[in-house]
């Protein structure tokens, strides 16, 4: 069991206070992740400051969905699946979208198919991708722009992922319904 704390307004460190604040304000909660983090501003500063920067890229609402559930079911977070599957049906992204995200199998978007496998190679090869793998990522319809910004939403997904893991954060009870097991654990 993970001893990290979850700190709120009143606990956090005082450079952490208007962060969470901007949390609250964005969510209408502060995030047990970003109670975690608040015990390093900067790292909660540097995740809201991605987060954001990420939702200004050139993605539609099911691309970032794309991307982030991608990322967050390849790294098995038992948190983040669930918080982005509410924040996908807030976004109004398809539930068959969302659901094949969740489930690890094929999208029906042929450019959105292109676009989680796309991710998936760049999360499990690091960025080492292979010029084919480029070139069919172009042919869909995608560009070098798009590249950088998956790479942003990997930086982002990667603290939020790995931080969740080490401090074994509690899913929020709003996003609980959504609770998720990565298909490989259940199987285990």
């Amino acid at each position: 069991m993970s001893d990290f704390k979850i700190y709120d307004k009143n606990s956090a460190p005082a450079d952490s206070k208007p962060l969470l604040q901007n949390s609250l304000d964005a969510f209408g909660m502060i995030p047990g992740l970003h109670g975690v983090m608040a015990e390093a501003p900067a790292v909660l500063e540097g995740y809201q400051v991605l987060h954001d920067l990420f939702q200004k890229t050139s993605f539609d609402a099911n691309e970032l969905t794309v991307v982030w559930m991608t990322i967050n079911v390849e790294h098995g977070c038992h948190y983040c699946v669930p918080a982005h599957t509410a924040i996908a049906h807030m976004m109004k992204v398809d539930a068959d979208t969302i659901n094949a995200l969740r489930d690890e199998t094929p999208l029906a978007d042929a450019k959105l198919e292109a676009l989680r496998t796309f991710t998936l190679a760049m999360t499990r090869s690091r960025g080492n991708v292979t010029s084919d793998q480029l070139d069919a990522f172009y042919a869909a319809g995608y560009g070098q722009q798009q590249v950088l910004e998956i790479i942003l939403g990997l930086a982002q997904k990667v603290m939020s992922n790995y931080i969740n893991h080490v401090a074994e954060t509690p899913v929020d009870e709003p996003f609980q319904r959504f609770a998720w097991e990565k298909a490989d654990k259940k199987a285990a």
